[in-house]
């Protein structure tokens, strides 16, 4: 969880107050979300949504402007726009969603609630531990794509003890609201700043990593995505490298039915003795292919209004 440096001067008076309203917001949300039917529910975030579409037009500009580079070829403007304005109700819903389910994902039964209710995400999810099992920990990678805050309260589940990087909020209430409740998965949450001896100290005890490397960084390889070079964290190919671990890309998204399907990738292994340039490249192109294929599967459900081919010339 991020704290303020010491000696640091206190924010201005707005920038507090704001906070405080986002954080109001964030936790009434929550409240509504775990008391209210699932249906109910849904009923409420659709005009969430649909304000935001309409309120956030930056947003729903990178948002259009990145599917018509990334699917226009495929998809008429009408359908473009369609799954546009899906892709942020279903943001709006992957929170709610979360603490609708955490208590089920958390407690003893949480197994068998799995089995019961997304068997088809159990059994994607079996190779994902088989996978951790015999490599002695894995470098997972979702794309922001389909619900990927529960990742953590699945492998938690089913025995794949994970550390997971994230990026933290700038408002900081709703970072220690969202710290807790990650950390009460019993899964391990590490700051991306100053994050790669740690993780590399953590895939030799035989833990997996986990890692959203999907948005753009000025530090990023230019790797394809959609056609286009994208810049590209090489965390996940250098992590990969230097402790002889493969990457694994997987992803919890929905079905029609509103049920989850979970998908698991073949591990990509480094090649032994292989120059690190060029190596980096190519896992990290493997990596983003595996990532698209996804994501075509289910565009509706990916965070377009990032600007993912931001350059920093």
């Amino acid at each position: 969880m991020a704290e303020p440096r010491p000696g640091a001067a206190p924010p201005p008076l707005l920038r507090r107050v704001r906070w405080r309203l986002e954080f109001a917001g964030v936790w009434t949300g929550i409240q509504l979300a775990r008391f209210l039917p699932t249906g109910v529910h849904q009923t409420v975030i659709n005009p969430i949504a649909w304000t935001a579409w309409h309120l956030m037009a930056q947003r729903r500009e990178i948002a259009l402007d990145n599917l018509r580079h990334a699917l226009g070829a495929e998809m008429s403007d009408a359908q473009l726009t369609a799954v546009a304005r899906r892709s942020f109700r279903l943001l709006a819903n992957t929170l709610p969603e979360v603490v609708k389910l955490r208590d089920a994902l958390m407690g003893p039964g949480a197994r068998d609630h799995l089995y019961r209710h997304a068997p088809h995400l159990v059994a994607v999810f079996e190779k994902a531990r088989a996978l951790h099992e015999s490599c002695h920990g894995c470098i997972f990678v979702t794309p922001h794509l389909g619900n990927w805050e529960l990742l953590p309260y699945i492998s938690a589940a089913l025995d794949i003890p994970m550390a997971v990087v994230v990026r933290p909020l700038d408002n900081p209430h709703i970072e220690r609201l969202l710290y807790q409740s990650r950390r009460d998965t019993g899964q391990m949450f590490l700051p991306k700043r100053n994050s790669m001896l740690p993780l590399q100290h953590l895939l030799r005890q035989g833990r997996s990593l986990g890692l959203l490397p999907d948005q753009s960084t000025i530090k990023g390889v230019p790797a394809p995505f959609f056609g286009r070079p994208a810049l590209t964290t090489p965390v996940p190919a250098l992590l990969a490298m230097r402790n002889e671990r493969p990457i694994v890309v997987a992803a919890c998204c929905w079905r029609d039915d509103g049920r989850f399907v979970g998908y698991v990738s073949d591990p990509i292994h480094p090649a032994p003795d292989a120059g690190e340039k060029a190596e980096v490249l190519r896992l990290t192109t493997a990596m983003n292919r595996e990532m698209e294929a996804l994501i075509r599967r289910h565009p509706e459900q990916y965070f377009w209004m990032h600007r993912r081919w931001k350059t920093y010339d």
